[in-house]
């Protein structure tokens, strides 16, 4: 159950606000303890304050000045104070009225953990007698007559501080759970709308992996999932693409290799069995069966050629290629085609560079581009072969009078067998692009349906 997102999920959004509320609880306690800590000793040192100036005036009416009548020592009201403060009030020091009169709790000031003597205003904690916990308290000096006469002590149980803090947590606790109840709601909402298109994705996957393309999962999920989702479909068709591809390519070769084997078995068998006895017609025959396997080569040799340009095995030389003599055998190897089929097959060389690049596989472009030409050029038609020199590129250019190539098919004819005839393997092409991207230059096609193509080979010049 803990494998599955829309669980784990869910679990870890609610432990990671579990985690910052216990942070922020944290550092909310603390700093409300400072605050409430900071609060209780300004308010007890107003208090304090006040109570000593009453206990003051006091103490300075009962000891009158040279010349003053004495006056009898008010009684104080203590517990009046007390109850209207609600905090605790002592004295320490001397006492300036006979007996109890004062009606102030005194402390021992041997057991008083203050410098009262000092005549300062002090904050400390204590433990008053027969009392069990301790009290922040605030001691304010009583003067007479500027000496220090004793303190007022007002004092408050730590408790009181620990009350508001508990009451803090306690709110805060009450926060949190309902926080938690929105959050979880809100993550399961969330791994639900996140979940949902990954289970398309995963059975779609499962369709794909079965061997089954056709699948449309939509786009359902939100942002970074549903680009997901739009690239899967893509995958998915392109897959499906190619295997069409393998498939027609399986189907290709297996035809191009059978027609030159059947040639050259059948034309071997009447060689050895002695049918062919004229001298002409055994040259013929062998000539035939060295036309034939030389197809066969050339056949095997694109079908490594691309598997290496694939596979980014493939290395080309540097050497200086004369162009125009380059022009010249691709060519003558076609000549002799334009001849016999009447085609009107012209060469024009409008400049004669010199580059650094591979020869061999300049001349195997050039030659697949030709010999693509021929094949969909009719009986009768025109191919010319032209050769120029312009802002540092070097265009090797052939264009012929065949059927046209539609705009959206004009990709896929570099496709590996992918053939614009509908015969061949389909590779010539496909090689003679990855060549040219091998050498730092580009293949442009310009075709019009009706009027023939232009493909141009663009190398850099140095």
């Amino acid at each position: 159950m803990f494998n599955s997102l829309r669980v784990r999920i869910p679990l870890l959004f609610l432990a990671g606000i579990l985690l910052a509320g216990a942070v922020t609880t944290t550092i909310a306690v603390r700093l409300f303890q400072s605050f409430a800590h900071d609060r209780a000793v300004v308010e007890l040192t107003h208090e304090a304050n006040g109570i000593a100036r009453l206990y003051a005036n006091a103490v300075n009416d009962a000891f009158p000045r040279e010349g003053e009548e004495p006056r009898r020592a008010p009684r104080f009201a203590r517990k009046d104070l007390e109850r209207a403060t609600g905090d605790r009030i002592y004295y320490v020091g001397g006492v300036p009225f006979p007996g109890e009169e004062s009606g102030l709790r005194e402390l021992n000031p041997r057991k008083t953990p203050i410098d009262w003597t000092s005549g300062k205003s002090l904050t400390f904690e204590f433990t008053p007698p027969g009392a069990k916990r301790k009290f922040l308290a605030v001691a304010n000096p009583v003067l007479l007559r500027g000496q220090v006469l004793g303190a007022i002590i007002v004092a408050q149980p730590k408790t009181d501080v620990r009350d508001q803090v508990f009451q803090l947590v306690r709110r805060l606790a009450v926060a949190a759970i309902l926080g938690l109840l929105v959050a979880a709601i809100a993550a399961w909402y969330l791994a639900r709308r996140l979940v949902k298109p990954l289970l398309a994705l995963s059975r779609a996957a499962d369709q794909v992996a079965a061997g089954s393309y056709d699948v449309d999962i939509g786009r359902s999920g939100p942002g970074e999932i549903g680009h997901l989702e739009e690239r899967f479909g893509d995958m998915a068709q392109r897959l499906a693409e190619a295997e069409a591809l393998e498939r027609n390519f399986l189907m290709s070769v297996s035809h191009e290799l059978r027609t030159p084997l059947t040639a050259i078995r059948g034309h071997v068998a009447a060689l050895l069995e002695g049918v062919v006895e004229d001298p002409d017609l055994r040259e013929h025959s062998l000539e035939i069966v060295e036309a034939e396997a030389q197809r066969l080569e050339r056949l095997v040799g694109d079908i490594l050629d691309l598997a290496k340009l694939d596979a980014h095995r493939f290395t080309v030389t540097t050497e200086e290629v004369d162009m125009e003599t380059l022009l010249d055998r691709a060519y003558e190897t076609f000549t002799e085609e334009a001849r016999r089929r009447s085609i009107d097959y012209e060469r024009e060389v409008r400049q004669r560079p010199v580059i650094n690049s591979d020869g061999d596989r300049v001349l195997q472009i050039v030659g697949n581009l030709l010999s693509n030409a021929f094949k969909v050029t009719p009986d009768g038609g025109r191919i010319q072969l032209q050769l120029a020199q312009a802002n540092g590129t070097v265009r090797v250019a052939v264009e012929d009078t065949g059927p046209g190539i539609p705009a959206e098919a004009q990709e896929l004819l570099f496709r590996p067998f992918v053939s614009a005839t509908g015969g061949g393997t389909g590779l010539g092409l496909a090689i003679a692009k990855e060549l040219s991207s091998a050498l730092g230059g580009r293949i442009d096609l310009e075709s019009e349906v009706g009027r023939g193509s232009r493909f141009e080979l663009i190398l850099p010049a140095r």
